[in-house]
């Protein structure tokens, strides 16, 4: 984004739009369908035959692949949607090359993230950031090459990024077929094509789970929009910073879904509860944290992004909800992992749908035309957060951990 905004700065809506529409569907595939390995794969790796887990990557492959094929066919014929949801012909146009140029990456990123969780169930957590800190820069100089030098222009930008994630795969692979990791690997089996429904149901729900989050706040974007143009740019510095704020809670979800599967494979409730509660604790401590930081720079904080004395002034009079929503955002993170972790996808996604839809975004965006503007937004999303952090702490708490570990064998079919 910043060098198709340095080198083709009219082309930068192309490239942002592009992004946030494959960000809440084609990414959301690999982010959200491999969480039924956070469920099932830490689970065998415990609890039975090692080697059932290098199944569980074989059958994780064919069922993403076949969920990014629609995905990939609505890129490609994605122009008239996007005329019929008012945007310019143009745009529409070249974001639908855009994604064209992208389909290859997308592939390359879900293959990615799949064999991230694979190896993230057998507890090898590092090589995604000995990988990423390798791929990463090369990515960056094939990003200037390919929209400077190689006559693609800003069409550049998505192949240079597929070439990084197959980077990234491909040196995940090196890492678990040479150093670690291959243990579970015992060539292709049969049985990968077993139980697919089963597992595409749960890779389906997943999918569910994390996308009704990322597009009620597209939705939130949309609306900031139509409030006027500083609304919408102090919209962007607040979702630019939630989106790095973010990853710590959903860091934590991760290793927090894995622990507790592992731990169900092993029979052991009373160390998958206090997992949980680990987790809890440990989110709250950082978003507290988080929360009074925003608080106290929240005068100067969006000068971090932007000059623009307007736009950092009104930002500095919503930063105050923003800071609130990080504290049941978190939660959101430690309890969404946990019942990813129990298999409960179905619970998270109904939660998130009731919470956004129903209860979030109606309300915002009342409030935000009833004179309370981007703050009434926020005020909404962070009641909905409230609502999410709530239900998810009483689905846990009224778990039976007797029967999430008769589940959890089941699920695995031991």
């Amino acid at each position: 984004m910043m060098l198709v905004g340095r080198l083709y700065p009219e082309s930068l809506s192309v490239a942002a739009f592009s992004y946030m529409f494959s960000t809440c569907t084609g990414w959301l595939v690999g982010m959200g369908g491999s969480t039924a390995l956070d469920t099932l794969a830490s689970t065998a790796f415990t609890g039975r035959d090692k080697h059932y887990t290098g199944i569980l990557l074989q059958r994780a492959t064919i069922v993403l692949t076949l969920f990014f094929i629609p995905v990939a066919l609505i890129w490609v014929y994605v122009e008239p949607l996007f005329v019929a949801l008012g945007q310019d012909k143009s745009l529409s146009q070249d974001s639908a090359r855009f994604l064209t140029h992208l389909i290859p990456g997308g592939l390359g990123y879900i293959y990615f993230e799949i064999l991230k969780k694979y190896l993230q169930a057998q507890g090898i957590v590092q090589p995604t950031t000995y990988v990423l800190l390798v791929t990463a820069p090369i990515s960056a100089g094939l990003n200037y090459w390919f929209i400077k030098f190689s006559g693609f222009g800003v069409m550049g930008a998505p192949l240079a990024t597929g070439v990084g994630y197959w980077l990234s795969f491909f040196g995940l692979l090196a890492y678990a077929c040479f150093v670690e990791g291959f243990e579970c690997w015992n060539g292709w089996d049969r049985r990968c094509l077993e139980n697919l429904p089963a597992f595409a149901l749960l890779a389906f729900l997943g999918f569910v789970h994390l996308g009704t989050e990322f597009w009620a706040f597209e939705i939130v974007a949309l609306v900031a929009g139509r409030l006027g143009p500083l609304p919408l740019a102090s919209q962007s510095v607040l979702m630019t910073a939630d989106q790095v704020l973010v990853t710590i809670p959903f860091g934590i979800g991760v290793a927090t879904s894995m622990r507790v599967g592992g731990l169900l494979g092993l029979r052991d409730k009373t160390a998958a509860i206090r997992s949980v509660k680990v987790a809890i604790f440990l989110t709250l401590s950082v978003a507290t944290s988080v929360m009074i930081l925003l608080i106290v720079s929240r005068s100067r904080f969006a000068a971090i992004f932007t000059p623009d004395e307007t736009v950092i002034s009104y930002t500095a009079r919503v930063l105050p909800w923003v800071a609130l929503f990080q504290i049941f955002d978190g939660l959101n993170g430690s309890c969404g992992g946990s019942l990813r972790g129990m298999g409960k996808q179905n619970v998270g996604a109904s939660i998130n749908a009731l919470a956004y839809y129903v209860v979030a975004l109606p309300l915002g965006t009342w409030m935000a035309f009833s004179g309370w503007e981007l703050s009434g937004l926020w005020i909404g999303q962070t009641i909905g957060m409230i609502l999410v952090a709530g239900l998810e702490l009483a689905a846990i708490h009224s778990s039976n951990w007797d029967d999430e570990i008769k589940k959890a064998f089941q699920r695995i079919g031991a």
